[in-house]
C-alpha cells in the first residue's frame, strides 16, 4: 500500500510502519541471500534439527518474520488509505486493481528474477501472489462489520489446522483449489508448465483481515497510549498463546523434543510450520510484530530507525531491485569461480550471508532512497504507487 515515511508530516505511528517493514525487508534480503548462495544447504519446512547448524537456523527462523508482518501490514495500510481516500468503496478499488497486478507480477517478473527461464517450465507461486489473492479477498471481506472480519479473521487463523488432514487427489475436482488454499503441492497446466503453490492462501486471508481491523488503532485521531497499550497487550498475549500450546504440544504442530543442548532444546521449540503457516507460526511471528510496532513507535527518534524507513517506504522497488541484483551476481559468481558444491556456486558457511546482506542493503540503499523520494514528489504518475 502507499507507504507514509516519504511525507514530512508523518507521525510516528506511521513511521514504525514504515520502520517495521524496512526491518523484515532486510530479513527477506538475508533469506534471499540464503536461498542464492546456500542452495546446497537447503532446509525444510519445518527444519531438521538434528542437521541444521544453529547459524543457519537461526537465519532462515528470522526470515519467518517477513510474510506474517508484510500481509498484517497490507491490511492496516489499507485501512489507512481508506482514511485517507474517503472510505471503504475507495479502498475496495485499489486492493482489487494491487491485487490483481502483483499476481501479475508474481507470474511474470518475480519469477523470471527467479528462474531465468523464458518460457518458464515451473511458475512457482510465492508471498507477492499470497499477497495480491489476499488483497483480492480484503477488496470484498472489508464491507463485512468490523466485529464480524475480526472473528472471520480470528476463525481462519485458529481453525484452518483443522482442514490439515483433508487432501484431494490430483484428477479430483478439488485439487487445484485445495493446493491454492490450504495443500501446498503442484498443479499440472501442460507437459510443459507446472505451477508450485509455494504459499497456500487461506491463513493470509485471516492475516489480512485481522491487520484491516486493527487499522482504527492507528487513524490520525486514536490515542497513542491507548494503541501503544493494545500493541503490548495483544503482542504479549499472541506470545503466550505461543508458548502455552507449544509447551504442551499443543495443535497444528508435530511435537518438539529435549535436546542434547538448551540450544538444541530452543531450536525444537521454534521449528514450526510455515506453509501453510501454523497457529503457532502466526501466534510467534505476529505477536513479535506488534510488539515491534510499540518499540518503534515509542523509539521513532533513534537515527538508526532512519534506514529502515526507507526501505520501508519502498518494499515492492525493493523486492523486484533485489531479486534481479542477486540472481546477477549469482551468474556472475559462476562464472568467475565456476560450480564449487557440487551442482552450485555457494559459500562455505553461514556468516558470509549476513556479510553479503549487510552489504547489499548499503549498495541498495541510495537506489531505494531516490525511488521512494519520487513516489513521494510525483503523485501525479499514478502506477508509481502500485510498486
Amino acid at each position: 500500500m502507499p507507504s507514509s515515511s516519504a511525507s514530512p508530516s508523518a507521525t510516528s505511528r506511521l513511521l514504525s510502519i514504515d520502520a517495521l517493514r524496512g526491518l523484515v525487508i532486510i530479513f527477506m534480503l538475508l533469506d534471499h541471500v540464503r536461498e542464492t548462495f546456500l542452495l546446497h544447504m537447503q532446509v525444510p519446512d519445518p527444519m531438521d534439527v538434528a542437521v541444521t547448524e544453529p547459524a543457519l537456523f537461526f537465519s532462515r527462523t528470522l526470515a519467518h518474520l517477513c510474510a506474517p508482518v508484510f500481509i498484517l501490514l497490507t491490511g492496516l495500510s489499507a485501512f489507512l488509505y481508506g482514511e485517507k481516500h474517503a472510505g471503504r468503496a475507495a479502498v475496495s478499488s485499489f486492493l482489487l486493481k494491487r491485487g490483481l497486478f502483483l499476481v501479475v507480477l508474481e507470474l511474470t517478473l518475480v519469477n523470471f528474477a527467479w528462474t531465468f527461464q523464458f518460457p518458464p517450465g515451473v511458475i512457482y507461486l510465492q508471498v507477492i501472489w499470497a499477497i495480491g489473492l489476499s488483497m483480492l479477498a480484503l477488496s470484498a471481506l472489508l464491507w463485512l462489520p468490523r466485529s464480524l472480519l475480526v472473528a472471520l479473521g480470528l476463525g481462519i487463523i485458529v481453525g484452518h489446522n483443522l482442514l490439515d488432514p483433508v487432501q484431494f487427489a490430483n484428477d479430483s475436482l478439488m485439487h487445484v483449489p485445495w493446493a491454492i488454499l490450504h495443500d501446498r503441492g503442484w498443479i499440472d497446466v501442460s507437459e510443459q508448465l507446472r505451477l508450485r503453490t509455494s504459499y497456500p492462501l487461506l491463513p493470509w486471508i485471516g492475516v489480512i483481515a485481522i491487520g484491516y481491523t486493527i487499522g482504527p488503532w492507528f487513524a490520525s485521531k486514536a490515542d497513542s497510549a491507548t494503541r501503544q497499550n493494545r500493541l503490548r497487550n495483544y503482542g504479549l498475549g499472541a506470545l503466550l498463546a505461543f508458548v502455552g500450546l507449544r509447551l504442551i504440544n499443543g495443535y497444528g504442530e508435530r511435537s518438539w523434543s529435549v535436546g542434547e543442548t538448551g540450544t538444541q532444546t530452543l531450536m525444537s521449540l521454534l521449528n514450526i510450520t510455515k506453509y501453510p503457516p501454523s497457529l503457532l507460526f502466526l501466534c510467534l511471528t505476529l505477536g513479535t510484530g506488534l510488539l515491534l510496532l510499540l518499540a518503534f513507535e515509542r523509539g521513532q527518534a533513534m537515527r538508526w530507525l532512519r534506514p529502515l524507513t526507507v526501505f520501508g517506504a519502498a518494499p515492492m522497488f525493493f523486492y523486484l531491485l533485489h531479486l534481479y541484483v542477486l540472481k546477477l551476481l549469482y551468474i556472475a559468481a559462476v562464472a568467475i569461480w565456476g560450480l564449487n558444491q557440487s551442482s552450485h556456486f555457494g559459500f562455505d558457511a553461514v556468516w558470509p550471508i549476513w556479510l553479503c546482506t549487510v552489504v547489499l542493503a548499503v549498495l541498495l540503499y541510495p537506489a531505494v532512497r531516490w525511488f521512494a523520494g519520487l513516489k513521494a514528489r510525483r503523485r501525479d504518475i499514478q502506477w508509481l504507487k502500485y510498486l
